[in-house]
């Protein structure tokens, strides 16, 4: 599984990073997701590796939370 936090506002960049923000399910700073890993959500997260930060998590921690 993947932590994803939103760590920079996307204001400011391109449209399409802003819609990728949105697709991994962040709207606001320092809100944290949880995706299991593949190879469509690492695109997503490549593409905007800038504005998060990503973390590896044990599939149990992120049923806690």
């Amino acid at each position: 599984m993947l932590k994803i936090t939103l760590k920079r506002s996307p204001i400011g960049y391109s449209e399409s990073q802003r819609r990728t923000v949105r697709a991994l399910g962040l709207r606001k700073l320092n809100q944290t997701v949880y995706h299991r890993e593949a190879p469509t959500i690492r695109g997503m997260i490549a593409k905007v590796a800038h504005l998060v930060q990503v973390e590896t998590v044990e599939a149990e921690e992120a049923k806690t939370k």
